[in-house]
């Protein structure tokens, strides 16, 4: 299966592909994943997409692109693979189309003010980067792996919070018009407990299976 995973910052995208690629054997395939590896590996792609990084300038497109073939290229693709992270955009999703024939796409729905709810209660430890959520520490501080004061992202404070959602609803959610169209998305509730959320995710994959 080649599946897309889509849904708002905080929607659990990374531990829901980790489920699915865990139980129907996929090869996890992130944008960041794909930034790292290239650069490490020093490709061509890769050496570009540094240069941009280098700057702090965004990817372009182009580049994403060619760093997506490459990885698509890799024997853990063979037996499918899950995109977490892309396409972000419709004209990413179109130049995708160009290479690769996606089966189903996940969409992982929960209201705003749950996910700020979520996202702004998330503590990290800057040591270990383990994530905790305030309502399960129970009032402690501290990581209870290594000591270490927990902290908040500046990503997960309620403005910034925000400003992301508003940025995914303008660039990534009209991907969602975008493959009904085509008939393969599959929309699931994101409030749910994650393995509950996950069992409905495999429900619907297996259906396309």
């Amino acid at each position: 299966m080649k599946i897309i995973l889509l849904g708002p910052p905080g929607a659990g995208k990374g531990t829901q592909a980790q489920l699915i690629t865990e139980r129907f054997k996929l090869a996890h395939i992130s944008t960041g994943e794909m930034l790292r590896t290239a650069i490490r590996n020093k490709t061509e792609t890769g050496l570009k997409a540094e240069s941009f990084m280098d700057k702090g300038q965004l990817v372009p497109d182009d580049v994403v692109i060619a760093l997506v073939q490459e990885r698509l290229q890799e024997p853990d693709c063979e037996n499918g693979y899950i995109l977490d992270g892309f396409p972000r955009t419709v004209a990413q999703a179109e130049a995708l189309d160009t290479i690769t024939e996606i089966d189903a796409v996940i969409d992982i729905n929960l209201p705003d003010d749950f996910l700020v709810e979520r996202l702004s209660g998330r503590r990290v430890c800057p040591v270990c980067e383990r994530s905790y959520h305030v309502e399960l520490l129970n009032g402690a501080t501290t990581c209870p792996d290594d000591g270490a004061v927990l902290v908040q992202r500046e990503d997960d404070e309620p403005k910034t919070i925000k400003s992301r959602l508003k940025v995914y609803y303008q660039k990534t959610a009209p991907l969602i018009a975008y493959y009904k169209a085509k008939g393969i998305v599959h929309a699931v509730d994101g409030t749910q407990y994650y393995k509950v959320l996950g069992e409905n995710i495999a429900d619907e994959l297996k259906a396309v299976q």
